[in-house]
């Protein structure tokens, strides 16, 4: 009798999983991911600590943006990493919406989960969602409102997206005045929507309300000894250049003289090559330097006697910004001055911050150019703060660019889910189960933000669906008095952008889950002994 030995295709310790293990393990990964963090969604969500390890142990981030816990969370199961990516991808797009796009996809998986051990195929509970989520698309383009032809409502709706935005983070206790900052700052944009004429600047010291909108451009950096403090029509050469390159400093070099005086020949020699690099400097017929690099003493001492502001060590997102608000670029060579563009500003002058000192330039010509102070008692406050503006700062760069809204606190949800469940009852086949549970899944999402208030969930929502099933279509969760209320009496405005990337991200992202019926994992690398050489 002969015996089969089973034919191994895998190379050694590679792993497969199949079938339904396969797929129990990408609904448990994705389910995982979702309940971490939808404890953070809504106005009453909660914050979580996070504490590095390795290089930054002991760092502390304290925060509820979904993207940022996702980002810090190290995650080993594919789906939950499709799910990391997608709330990234989210905050790459509109800035806002992180924690509703994953919480929502991992509801949708939870609803798979259900369908499949009732012998649903994958792929008609696909079908299902595709017919459902066109559905609510087309509720939620229905129910959107554009005011951005008349600039007075349009801004009322700019602020109320900003309040929307902001009253779910560490800002919701200063959101008017945040608010208003914000909208002021991404309407000086002009409808460019370039966000990298927006500075923010994180000084330690005062409280939240002390944040201000500073227009012009603030430069965390302070002029060289004996060189001017203030500069009026300032030409502006901006560089990334070494300025010690002719300084002897080979290591392990070492250079044998038979007398003082040739250490001295060397010094001026040193001297002389940094003198005609600062003379080459000055011949571009500028009164402000301003270089990526150390610029050192002596070169220093040459644009003090030459009466030019030298800025050294400018960091490099500063310097990128400076020059495209100041109209100039960025060079490494001096040989050419007529090809050099210079920048331009009115007015560079000293300006206190707490006990910090800025320079600040003003009059440049991107008129549009300003720069956000947050102030805060703790760094942990103040980066959250940051974090929590630039969210809403993108989202209302976002709705600049498309300008419909639609209501917030968990309307629009229930008004895509009245119309998926009235598409699901009018559906025959097996179809319609995986279109019901598209609803489902889309009121956990106020039900959630009901819960993470501490009211009671079940009594809400139902009186939310009852109120749109009867036609009102502006219902949501009023969260300050914990009732049923009309968002557009409340002024709970949110971009329609945002809402319609979050449907459409989560839908793809669980559809994607769903589709797998094998996970392989390769075999990890063997690193090679070092043997040593001969």
């Amino acid at each position: 009798m002969v015996s089969l030995n089973p034919v191994r295709i895998l190379k050694h310790e590679a792993e497969e999983e199949k079938g339904e293990i396969a797929r129990l393990s990408s609904f448990v990964g994705a389910i995982a991911i979702g309940e971490l963090v939808k404890s953070t969604l809504g106005p009453k969500g909660m914050d979580k600590i996070l504490v590095a390890n390795g290089r930054n142990a002991g760092q502390i981030e304290v925060t509820n943006d979904g993207a940022t816990i996702l980002r810090a969370v190290g995650v080993d199961n594919p789906a939950a990493k499709i799910l990391v990516d997608m709330s990234r991808v989210q905050d790459d797009e509109v800035g806002d919406g992180t924690t509703s796009v994953t919480v929502f996809a991992a509801e949708l998986i939870r609803e798979a989960e259900k369908l499949v051990e009732q012998k649903l195929h994958p792929q008609t509970i696909i079908a299902g969602w595709r017919q459902a989520a066109d559905v609510a698309r087309t509720a939620l383009q229905g129910a959107a409102a554009d005011n951005s032809a008349n600039q007075e409502r349009f801004r009322e709706d700019l602020l109320n997206i900003a309040r929307t935005t902001l009253s779910s983070k560490i800002l919701s206790q200063h959101k008017e005045h945040f608010a208003k900052l914000a909208v002021d700052a991404v309407l000086r944009l002009k409808g460019s929507g370039s966000l990298s004429a927006i500075q923010r600047i994180k000084k330690l010291g005062g409280c939240l309300e002390e944040s201000f909108l500073d227009e012009g451009f603030l430069l965390d950096k302070k002029p060289g000894v004996h060189q001017p403090k203030s500069v009026k029509n300032a030409n502006i050469l901006i560089a990334n250049t070494p300025m010690d390159t002719d300084k002897i400093k080979v290591f392990g070099s070492s250079i044998k003289v038979d007398s003082m005086s040739k250490i001295a020949e060397l010094e001026v020699a040193e001297k002389e090559k940094m003198k005609e690099k600062v003379d080459k400097i000055l011949a571009h017929n500028i009164n402000v330097f301003i270089n990526r690099q150390l610029i050192y003493n002596y070169p220093e001492q040459l644009f003090a006697d030459a009466g030019v502001m030298a800025i050294e060590h400018a960091d490099f997102d500063g310097i990128e910004r400076l020059a495209l608000v100041t109209g100039g670029e960025i060079v490494s060579t001096f040989d050419n001055p007529d090809l050099v563009k210079l920048g331009k500003c009115d007015l560079i002058e000293q300006v206190m911050i707490g006990e910090d000192t800025l320079l600040r330039f003003s009059g440049v010509p991107l008129g549009e150019a300003c720069t956000v102070v947050i102030r805060g008692a703790t760094q942990q406050i103040i980066d959250e703060a940051e974090r929590s503006l630039h969210d809403a700062l993108c989202v209302l760069a976002a709705t600049v660019k498309e300008s419909r809204v639609v209501y917030g606190g968990g309307c629009s949800e229930t008004l895509m889910a009245t119309a998926v469940f009235k598409l699901a009852a009018e559906t025959a086949g097996k179809e319609a189960m995986a279109i019901e549970s598209f609803g489902r899944a889309l009121m956990q999402l106020p039900t959630i933000i009901a819960d993470n208030a501490g009211y009671d969930s079940a009594q809400l929502v139902s009186e939310l669906r009852a109120g749109h099933s009867q036609g009102k279509s502006t219902m949501g969760l009023d969260m300050n008095n914990g009732k049923v209320g009309c968002m557009k009496e409340l002024g709970i405005t949110e971009s329609f952008a945002v809402k319609r990337q979050v449907l459409m991200s989560a839908a793809e992202a669980a559809e994607m889950i769903l589709r797998v019926d094998n996970i392989l994992k390769s075999a990890p690398r063997r690193r090679v002994p070092d043997r040593g050489y001969c």
